[in-house]
């Protein structure tokens, strides 16, 4: 029996596993029925587990064989705060949050892939399996990371997976080099002097700074960037004025940038804040900008490490459903925090529901993951381990 085949047969206990973690979201490092969910499969498996890197992340060790060779393979568990609007027997039970991103499956096909290297432990060397809080904004990758995660778990590379709504299921996307943009958050407050909407003349239209503060910064890309680089810039937030006839004397922004170098980056928000400066004197206002420290690097997958995912990949799929030439996303990943400090790669594992029809986009409140693919990834996995760690008594690889 092949490695999915195998993994087919664990389908509905890994579905079972999948919809009653959908069912009980939990945030940004608030994981803790998540990781007692792990926690309890892994001991179920008689895989050695440590819990609380990271505050509430739960590390497997699976060892075989005689190797010291050892990797990480990783799966987020943090949920959202997004109502949701399905209506199946498994959505949120909790108003004002759900698995929205699909970390649910995610853990799902790591505690698959678990229980299939548990059941032929036919590799050489030692798997540890990463199951990370705190994906979404919380940065939990490098909390792990601070937390002594390669100190206390050494691994040579270190491997991720995202399911990927618009990629068919049954297919994979492999990047050799960035995969994930870096993100900073930034925010801008603008203070004018507020007064009766009637008499304008007698403010300082902390609004209509804003306004047009909006519609300049999207000439930071266009006009300052080299259009051969990637980026983004978008203002997500505006809160000004409550009252019909009221201009407001305080504007408030926030707003996120999106690239893929440093050089990039710098050049953006630089121009951000000289934005900024210059539409202070012209409005008269006085404007304070501010890009948070907290920020996410670039994702850039090492190429020996993704040349060994597409080889993982194809076993399980074939190599002509392996894509190698989609574009990088502008979405940003914390396990490029990972990826600082060791070789390693993220791949995206196809989601949609069915061919011709395109699944619900991820952070949106109809999203739901799809169970078909549980086995396909928790194939992936396997045939991972055994194609970077080597088969004991298999000598091809």
């Amino acid at each position: 029996m092949n490695t999915l085949d195998s993994a087919y047969e664990t389908r509905m206990t890994l579905q079972a596993i999948r919809r009653d973690l959908h069912a009980h979201p939990e945030l940004a490092f608030c994981e803790t029925r998540t990781a007692g969910v792990v926690e309890r499969e892994l001991a179920a498996l008689g895989i050695e587990a440590h819990c609380g890197l990271g505050k509430t992340g739960v590390i497997g060790v699976l060892r075989a064989g005689r190797s010291g060779r050892a990797i990480g393979l990783r799966a987020d568990m943090d949920a959202l705060p997004i109502d949701e609007v399905n209506c199946f027997a498994h959505r949120s039970m909790f108003k004002g949050y759900m698995h929205a991103c699909g970390h649910d499956g995610h853990v799902a096909m790591l505690l698959g892939a678990a229980r299939l290297l548990a059941a032929s432990p036919d590799f050489d060397g030692t798997v540890y399996l990463i199951f990370q809080p705190a994906e979404e904004n919380g940065g939990g990758a490098r909390v792990m990371v601070e937390d002594g995660l390669f100190e206390q778990f050494p691994m040579e590379a270190i491997y991720g997976m995202h399911n990927w709504p618009g990629l068919p299921a049954g297919e994979f996307a492999v990047h050799a080099g960035p995969v994930m943009a870096g993100t900073d958050r930034f925010d801008i407050r603008i203070r004018g002097v507020g007064g009766h909407a009637a008499m304008p003349h007698l403010t300082v239209d902390s609004l209509h700074a804003g306004a047009a503060l909006v519609q300049a910064m999207q000439s930071v890309i266009s006009r300052s960037i080299d259009p051969f680089d990637s980026a983004v810039v978008s203002v997500t937030c505006f809160h000004a004025g409550g009252a019909y006839n009221v201009i407001p004397g305080q504007a408030e922004l926030s707003g996120t940038l999106r690239s893929f170098s440093k050089d990039v980056r710098q050049k953006a928000l630089t121009r951000l804040a000289e934005l900024c400066a210059g539409f202070a004197v012209a409005f008269d206002v006085k404007i304070d900008f501010s890009a948070h420290a907290d920020s996410y690097p670039p994702t850039f997958n090492t190429v020996s490490e993704a040349a060994c995912c597409r080889q993982a990949a194809a076993a399980v799929v074939g190599h002509e459903n392996v894509r190698t030439g989609e574009r990088p996303s502008m979405g940003a990943e914390d396990f490029a925090f990972y990826l600082q400090r060791k070789p390693g790669a993220y791949i995206w594992i196809g989601n949609d529901l069915a061919e011709g029809s395109s699944s619900v986009g991820l952070h949106n409140s109809a999203y739901d993951f799809n169970d078909d693919i549980l086995p396909i990834g928790a194939a992936y996995w396997v045939e991972l381990v055994r194609r970077v760690l080597g088969r004991v008594g298999h000598s091809e690889f």
